[in-house]
């Protein structure tokens, strides 16, 4: 057995470089090395055992990044493909949340750990648990499963684990302070965290340790950044001042038309009418503020015994920021004094298109509290290792809107009766109505709880095949109850349901029961190879049950040489937001009616717009089934240098997921996808929320549900080299991903959509990612360091002209940081992110409400400097 080499990289990606055995390291004294759990695996073991795939994240090198939150850490994994980011809370009611997506086969089916066991799904927009939750102070390191692991952890581990585990005890005290200021306008960074714990375990018999982080992000807004300006978007026709239309909707016309100058207005083509731009209003980056805490407890019964406590609790806030309240079926009489005098209506009622610039952009405050109880027992009975633990967890959402939403049914009165102008500037009445109809409240609020009780046992079993060392067996049961509720403010949802399309009835309820039993048998069959196989049984209360095993094999036929490979299957069920979450109806991206543009009547009402689509569960959806298999070698032919890759294969039926807009929107498609655009009476699209939901309202159905296949491929590379010199050490690290093939079907039995280095469905696949960097250290005081990151360019989005012939370049950044301890107790660190300004990459993509560029794979802010300083007592 061979010790992991504990090389220190300075990113949190290329650390994974070090999570490989140093094959070429002398062989130590087994006595010397602590027998642990290792994310991947039931048996307590010495960590250099792993027949699997981990990368270890150290959190120490992590802060010297100037990383602060588990989202930019997260983000330096190639492994993970796409990104679903606190700034995706813009325009969407995600709870500001932000997911880990291993593979970019969905943040659901990347199960996250906190020191081995499960906290609670976020209660707003995600099968997955909030990475904002997580008490990041308290950190020691991330362990990152590249592999399958449902026949351990719970079935819905298909695409990866990553377990975040704390310190388990802690002596004295800590300060943290740090200060984050990018060169352009918003986005500024203040955090601080400090921790005290007293009690020495092995002398005392006891230990009790906490940590509390604050952090406070301001916004990047939509006029601090130019990205916008590369192209108008968030393009609308609900325009301030209106469009109109009589109700045949042949002509649609506008007061500024056809010009269309000022106020983010742009002509639509028609000659006639006009657009507006609404991507100024929006936030590229929210304002967010966390607070985190921790405390943890352990009491040593004896040498055999322990027993421990466990207590977190975190509430993050994010408030956002979109355009002004869309109205798009407003009525007007031809009594209005602000009746148009356009020759070519015959005085009949018209249909007016607002958007009411009077109170503003709208904007809304996201509070999110996770909280988790653990009691845990661990010891040896028998030469059994054990260990149990019970757990309560607990998400709660709460959606409040805090500026520009109003009562539609004023409004809407309003413009009939003739009192508000939507073509003008507003009389003294008008302003006084449109004032008075402003309404702030609680919209929505959701909630999430997991009940969780586990057990597990490991122990060696004899040397079966006489190569001096033991085959090990660990067994394991698991009992764990899930519930989900989401319930809107009933009255005050009745006022705004014209701006937020959530139906104020919603109070959607959802429950599971999950039993399970597993085990795992390590046997080493020669004194070079040691295979292993385990099997998991779960039964679901509602989804019936399933089974399902996983092999792994190491192999070392010499030192320098190491092979390792596995097989796994998984199932996973709909999650119950899946299943339940509240019907609601918001705008789609920049989109054409695929049916009505360009032929229909009326260009501005069905052509590059905003059309609603309903959002939520489905309860008709079935469960995703998978197999994956890896095959790696390591190679260490020096002390100082190890390198290697990875290969790995996954397969899904039935994947659970939404069609994404280039298919959905595509005229070539509507054969097939023309069942989930459901017209009003006139044929039409709604194109705000002012008729969702309700009798005469157009939709597009965007729900949950079974698309059918995926298919992924590729490898993982890795290395280290430390270059040892009387100056000092300077250590080069490698992590980067290659994907060979993703394919994917947006239907059952349906085509194969090809998505490596192409935008297709819901983004592209990206053919490399990389992570590479140097880093010198001397004398245990002095440290500095550097940093690339690297993703490939694709084809774009092809929703829009431009899109389709555009290829978004390549995106590199380039890190740059230096620590310096003038004492041991002491820590200054200073650096810079995003060395050089890169600016993201051109992007056409409709999907988020940022324009310009892709925010999910691009950061807006640009070049950001930062300090740090930590001092132990």
């Amino acid at each position: 057995m061979y010790k992991l080499n504990a090389v220190s990289l300075a990113v949190a990606a290329t650390i994974a470089a070090a999570s490989f055995p140093a094959l070429a390291q002398e062989q130590q004294d087994q006595t010397q090395l602590e027998r642990v759990v290792v994310t991947g695996s039931a048996i307590k073991r010495l960590d250099a055992e792993s027949s699997v795939p981990v990368t270890t994240l150290k959190m120490n090198d992590i802060r010297e990044q100037g990383l602060t939150t588990v989202e930019q850490i997260l983000s330096t994994l190639t492994a993970s493909q796409s990104s679903l980011g606190t700034s995706q809370a813009v325009g969407a009611s995600t709870g500001g949340a932000s997911f880990a997506d291993l593979r970019g086969i969905g943040a659901n089916k990347t199960l996250v750990l906190l020191n081995g066991r499960r906290i609670a799904n976020n209660a707003f927009d995600g099968s997955a648990p909030d990475l904002n939750m997580i008490p990041l102070a308290a950190i020691e390191r991330i362990e990152v499963l590249r592999d399958g692991a449902s026949s351990l952890y719970g079935t819905d581990a298909i695409g990866g684990v990553i377990n975040f585990i704390t310190r388990k005890d802690y002596e004295g005290g800590t300060v943290t302070l740090g200060y984050d200021s990018p060169q352009h306008a918003g986005g500024k960074t203040r955090n601080a965290n400090a921790g005290f714990g007293f009690g020495d375990l092995e002398k005392q018999g006891f230990n009790v340790f906490g940590f509390v982080d604050l952090q406070k992000q301001d916004a990047i807004n939509g006029t601090q950044r130019d990205f916008n300006k590369r192209y108008p978007g968030g393009i609308s026709s609900n325009t301030a001042p209106a469009n109109y239309y009589t109700g045949a909707g042949d002509v649609v016309y506008n007061p500024a038309g056809p010009a269309c100058s000022g106020n983010n207005l742009l002509p639509s083509g028609d000659g006639t009418s006009c657009y507006i731009s609404t991507s100024p209003y929006v936030d590229y980056t929210p304002e967010s503020q966390r607070t985190s805490g921790m405390l943890k407890g352990t009491l040593k019964l004896n040498n055999d015994h322990q027993i421990g406590a466990e207590y977190f609790i975190t509430r993050s806030t994010v408030k956002t920021q979109i355009a002004p309240v869309p109205y798009g079926a407003l009525s007007m009489t031809s009594s209005s004094p602000f009746y148009p005098n356009n020759p070519d209506l015959n005085g009949g009622d018209l249909v007016v298109k607002w958007r009411d610039t009077v109170n503003g952009p709208r904007r809304d405050k996201n509070t999110n509290q996770q909280q988790r109880f653990l009691l845990t027992a661990d010891g040896t009975v028998a030469n059994w290792d054990y260990s149990v633990g019970g757990s309560y967890n607990i998400n709660k959402v709460t959606e409040a809107l805090t500026h520009g939403y109003a009562n539609g049914t004023v409004i809407t009165q309003g413009v009939r009766d003739g009192i508000i102008n939507p073509f003008g500037d507003q009389t003294p009445e008008g302003l006084a109505l449109l004032q008075s109809a402003a309404a702030a409240g609680t919209l929505m609020t959701g909630k999430g709880e997991t009940w969780n009780l586990d057990a597990h046992a490991s122990r060696e079993i004899g040397d079966w095949f006489g190569v001096g060392r033991g085959a090990a067996i660990a067994v394991g049961t698991e009992f764990r109850q899930e519930k989900f509720s989401q319930k809107a403010n009933e009255d005050y949802a009745k006022i705004v349901v014209a701006s937020t399309g959530v139906d104020p009835a919603t109070n959607s309820v959802g429950e599971r029961k999950v039993y399970a039993l597993y085990t795992e048998l390590n046997v080493p069959v020669l004194k070079t190879l040691d295979v292993t196989a385990a099997l998991r049984y779960d039964k679901y209360n509602d989804f019936g049950n399933t089974t399902n095993p996983k092999v792994s094999f190491r192999f070392q036929p010499s030192k320098e040489v190491l092979v390792r490979g596995s097989y796994s299957t998984g199932f996973r069920a709909p999650s119950l937001y899946e299943l339940h979450a509240a019907q609601t109806y918001t705008n789609s991206g920049t989109v054409s009616d695929p049916l009505l543009c360009p032929t229909g009547t009326g260009s501005a009402l069905n052509c590059k717009t905003q059309f609603q689509v309903l959002n939520g569960g489905n309860t008709e959806l079935k469960p995703e089934k998978s197999k994956s298999a890896t095959l790696g070698f390591q190679f260490a032919p020096l002390n100082d240098l190890n390198f290697g890759v990875d290969f790995w294969w996954l397969r899904l039926k039935n994947l659970i997921g939404v069609i994404g807009d280039a298919s959905l929107y595509d005229p070539d498609n509507y054969g097939q996808f023309g069942q989930y655009f459901h017209r009003n009476a006139a044929g039409q699209l709604s194109t705000d929320g002012t008729s969702c939901p309700g009798a005469n309202c157009g939709y597009i159905d965007a729900r949950q549900q079974n698309l059918g296949g995926t298919n992924t491929n590729g490898f993982d590379l890795n290395g280290s080299y430390r270059l040892r010199t009387a100056y000092g050490n300077v250590t080069f690290g490698l992590n980067s991903t290659y994907v060979t093939k993703y394919e994917f079907q947006e239907y059952q039995n349906g085509p194969w959509n090809q998505n490596v280095a192409v935008y297709a469905g819901a983004g592209p696949v990206f053919r490399w990612q990389h992570t590479i960097n140097a880093v010198w250290s001397y004398a245990n005081k002095y440290t500095v360091g550097v940093t690339a990151h690297h993703k490939s360019g694709y084809m774009d989005d092809p929703l829009l002209e431009e899109g389709a012939a555009n290829r978004v370049s390549s995106y590199t950044t380039f890190d740059l940081f230096g620590v310096y301890k003038p004492i041991k107790a002491l820590s200054l660190t200073a650096g810079v992110r995003n060395l050089f300004d890169r600016d993201p990459p051109l992007s056409y993509q409709q999907p988020m409400f940022q324009a310009g560029y892709d925010p999910r794979y691009a950061d807006a802010t640009g070049r950001t400097f930062y300090v740090r300083g930590s001092y132990d007592f």
